[in-house]
């Protein structure tokens, strides 16, 4: 029996993972020493414990030796690396002492607790999943049909094992109290001309990369209504598309749709109409949803049948990709990716934008 996926509506392709940021910047102080006298700087904290920032650069110094034998790249993009690089590594450190804390509460081993909650949970997809993963994506793949099902059964796998380890060390976080003290990782995403709600002038600029005909987006869309009734004067959401066609059949059509009721000036009207009704989004509800919302239907009907959107909607879906965008929802909360719907995880992020500013 399959398991549920966590969170997001992802695609049957190959994980790509982008990770970037701005400035690394690191935060705090801390009451410790550093091997060579000098006070220690406190990068994380697990369970009101310090994690250093030799810690961390201990953890980190592979990847690090490794970032600098590239070839040398602008000043820009050497900052983001090496933040990026930290980060995982704080992970790193903060997850093996959360996971000591976890077993000894638990009186097992932190292996036991890998073998409990993520390898035993982990989905080996059954030859038809991979088979119909591959018929979906062949347009996309180089490899050879033998060759190709290998690598996506692998994919497939490697993405269960990812979203049950994500669940752990989310609940890990959560439990002993993990907290990061360094610059957190941004990347710039575009904005202006997407249609947005909120003040142009908002100190939290929240963007959403989404699928009309996605079940998590729909489970997203109370979450971000939330959000405007409790932020109305500090947060700004803005949309773009990122329609899964290859799994999610009316979702292209329904993309076109908004930017459709968009020419008219209605984009929000029929965004929160399919999110509202999400089980039909066929080209004829579609135009039915135009009548009721008071549209102008000729031009409307018009726009949806010529696909004239369709280089927009593809023009998104590029720019995701290049984000690391691999599945919807996904929001940039000034520029730092979160996953799915997660009202609590989305709150703390707007409280802690807002209180850096």
């Amino acid at each position: 029996m399959k398991k549920p996926s966590a969170f997001a509506c992802l695609q049957a392709q190959a994980i790509v993972i982008v990770v970037v940021g701005l400035t690394p910047l690191l935060l705090g102080a801390s009451p410790q020493t550093s091997a060579a006298g000098a006070p220690a700087k406190t990068v994380g904290l697990v369970n009101g414990e310090a994690i250093t920032e030799d810690q961390v650069l201990a953890a980190a110094s592979a990847d690090l030796r490794e970032l600098d034998a590239r070839q040398p790249r602008n000043d820009r993009t050497l900052a983001r690396d090496r933040l990026a690089i930290m980060h995982k590594a704080l992970d790193s450190v903060a997850e093996e002492k959360m996971l000591a804390l976890e077993a000894a509460k638990q009186q097992t081993t932190p292996q036991q607790i890998v073998e409990a909650e993520i390898t035993s949970n982990v989905v080996i997809p059954s030859a038809e999943d991979v088979a119909a993963a591959y018929e979906r994506n062949k347009a996309s793949i180089r490899a050879p049909r033998d060759e190709a099902l290998v690598q996506l059964r692998q994919q497939m796998t490697d993405r269960s094992r990812t979203a049950y380890h994500d669940l752990l060390l989310r609940r890990l976080k959560r439990d002993y109290g993990f907290k990061s003290l360094l610059e957190p990782l941004r990347t710039e995403v575009a904005t202006d001309g997407y249609p947005s709600r909120g003040p142009a002038n908002a100190r939290v600029t929240i963007v959403e990369f989404s699928d009309f005909e996605c079940p998590f987006c729909g489970g997203l869309f109370p979450t971000l209504k939330n959000v405007e009734r409790t932020y109305p004067q500090t947060v700004r959401i803005v949309y773009r598309q990122f329609p899964l066609t290859n799994i999610h059949p009316f979702a292209q059509k329904a993309a076109e749709a908004s930017l459709c009721a968009a020419e008219q000036s209605r984009f929000w009207e029929m965004h929160d109409s399919m999110f509202g009704f999400q089980e039909d989004l066929t080209v004829g509800s579609l135009k039915s949803r135009a009548m009721e919302l008071m549209l102008d239907v000729t031009a409307f009907n018009a726009c949806l049948d010529s696909g004239k959107h369709a280089a927009t909607i593809l023009k998104d879906k590029e720019d995701a990709a290049r984000l690391g965008v691999t599945g919807t929802p996904t929001l940039f909360v000034n520029g730092r990716m979160l996953l799915g719907n997660q009202p609590a995880e989305l709150k703390a992020l707007i409280d802690d934008e807002l209180a850096r500013k």
